[in-house]
């Protein structure tokens, strides 16, 4: 498995269960968090399986994954324990929502993007942007063997060439065909209101859709 055998989530809700779910049926370890504590996360847990699947407080997920998912609100990134995730590869599912997050004017700008933001927060870690413009019910139900002529694909952003490729392999193994789309400074353009955003693509289809997109 790449070297992993836990996947910490921080964040639980839509998106981070949805991944704690499809973690487990390939035969990870997880350790979930959220904002509210863990005896918020008691029955994941039990539908999860405790043997398989522990909550926990932030920090600890940080501590315990080998990866470690950050699928939280955008605002509230700069939460995420720092210290525990140096070294490790970190995906980011996050989309900006102004509705949501406030206006972040570096972001209104375009002078960064939103992994960027992540990055710069966990300076000594390998951030890969992935799974953010794919609905969370499609993480279960849209994903199908390799070789499959339809298989849904979803793109992967990093500036860490290894860290990329574990990512690359995970995907595969999720259910998915995977399109690097390059530097974590070119994630723009699979955000929000993007050609490929939350449209399900095959692999030539997204990298078409990367192409389109307009900054």
């Amino acid at each position: 498995m790449n070297g992993i055998s836990t996947i910490g989530l921080i964040g639980a809700g839509h998106i981070g269960s949805q991944l704690a779910r499809l973690a487990v049926q390939h035969g990870y370890q997880v350790v979930i968090s959220n904002s509210r504590g863990p005896e918020t996360l008691s029955g994941l847990v039990a539908e999860l399986g405790d043997d398989k699947a522990s909550a926990a407080f932030a920090e600890d997920a940080a501590k315990a994954g080998d990866l470690v998912v950050v699928t939280i609100p955008l605002k509230n990134i700069d939460s995420v324990p720092v210290e525990p995730l140096a070294g490790k590869i970190v995906i980011d599912t996050n989309n900006y929502y102004f509705e949501r997050d406030g206006h972040i004017a570096e972001l209104d700008d375009k002078q960064t993007t939103t992994a960027g933001m992540l990055q710069r927060h966990l300076p000594q870690s390998k951030v890969v942007k992935a799974f953010n413009h794919i609905t969370a019910a499609d993480l279960t139900t849209d994903n199908s063997p390799a070789g499959d002529s339809n298989r849904r694909a979803l793109a992967v952003f990093g500036d860490d060439e290894s860290a990329k490729q574990t990512v690359v392999a995970l995907l595969d193994e999720f259910g998915f065909d995977a399109v690097d789309g390059g530097p974590l400074a070119d994630s723009w353009r699979i955000e929000r209101d993007k050609p490929g955003y939350v449209v399900r693509d095959t692999a030539e289809q997204l990298r078409q859709h990367l192409a389109d997109a307009q900054r």
